[in-house]
């Protein structure tokens, strides 16, 4: 994607408009050709390409973060990620592994890390047990006790709460038991939890008023539609045909998995009716490709502004719903006659 900004030109010595160029290009890392996308600035009346030295060094970070992605290594905004959930900064979260203090900011800005010490960081991001042993083990690394202590209640609180989305990960696993083998009820693709939590936290943050009955119609639509596209779903919902429409099974589950991502909140309407509220929290980059981002925003785009009775209304309609009886899986090859959203 090309675009444009006011910038100091050094050819001209002036502020004007630059061209800022973003293209696919390779680089050699440690003896491997890795693709990393590339940014250039333009000036047009010189007709001379520079780059910025930030700009320099966001292009060296893309290319190490290819390399890393092509190893199987964390990427910097994966390892920001690990220490960000504990609360630490970087010389914190060095202190915690037992490394060197500056460690962790050389692997977010420049250095690749190897194998052995990438390994302990995914297993302490993964497991906020293991994170509190490291942490006890190396208490003597923090001359600050009071901050320590406050390290310690950060991760044990997040232990408690892994714990119940590991739970709730069982729950529904067990209700996708006969699912998981692909098939037309999950779309050929089986579950994917994280990229149902995406999904969720997409629809929250493009979403100003988003209930829970919405929020289960927007999942439907967005699956139903990257099926009729691409012939797979995008998350593997299994979705059932019940009195307000298309609903994933476990979504009770689902929905208490997401709080990661989401805050549920009662309200009460004038009529006595009661909503749930869904609003989004502070969360990690979604990992969503540009297919899936295309399908969900073509969704919110044709039904952000419906409310709850609405969408269901506007559901009701549907094929899926008009054949289908009540607690039936809905098939996804009624994709096929979804109309309205201009997918090709």
């Amino acid at each position: 994607m090309n675009n444009s900004l006011e910038f100091l030109c050094p050819f001209c010595n002036e502020s004007h408009e630059i061209q800022v160029l973003n293209k696919p290009t390779q680089a050699l890392i440690n003896g491997m050709a890795v693709q990393y996308e590339e940014t250039t600035y333009y000036c047009e009346k010189e007709q001379e390409f520079f780059v910025p030295k930030a700009i320099l060094k966001n292009n060296l970070l893309a290319a190490r973060d290819a390399y890393r992605m092509q190893n199987g290594l964390l990427t910097s905004q994966e390892i920001k990620d690990a220490r960000n959930q504990y609360g630490l900064t970087q010389k914190e979260f060095a202190l915690l592994l037992g490394w060197g203090e500056v460690t962790i900011q050389r692997y977010e800005t420049k250095l690749i890390q190897d194998e052995t010490f990438d390994q302990k960081i995914k297993n302490v991001k993964d497991n906020p047990k293991l994170a509190l042993e490291e942490l006890e083990k190396h208490k003597d690394k923090f001359e600050n006790i009071i901050r320590y202590n406050e390290i310690k209640k950060i991760i044990s609180s997040l232990i408690k709460t892994k714990s119940i989305s590991y739970l709730n990960k069982q729950i529904i696993e067990s209700y996708y038991i006969d699912f998981r083998e692909k098939s037309e009820l999950n779309g050929f693709k089986e579950l994917d939890l994280e990229k149902v939590i995406d999904m969720i936290s997409f629809f929250a943050m493009k979403s100003s008023r988003l209930y829970k009955v919405k929020l289960m119609k927007l999942l439907w639509y967005s699956d139903m539609l990257f099926f009729k596209k691409n012939k797979q779903s995008m998350s593997g919902l299994v979705y059932e045909h019940l009195p307000f429409g298309a609903v994933p099974l476990a979504h009770e589950e689902i929905l208490k998995y997401a709080s990661k991502c989401i805050d549920i909140t009662s309200e009460e309407f004038d009529n006595g009716a009661i909503g749930y509220k869904i609003t989004p929290k502070e969360y990690g980059n979604l990992k969503l490709e540009s297919g899936e981002i295309e399908i969900l925003t073509k969704v919110i785009e044709k039904l952000g502004k419906f409310g709850s009775k609405e969408i269901s209304d506007y559901m009701h309609d549907e094929e899926a719903y008009k054949q289908t009886d009540d607690n039936d899986i809905i098939p996804y090859v009624f994709a096929e006659k979804i109309d309205g959203f201009n997918i090709s």
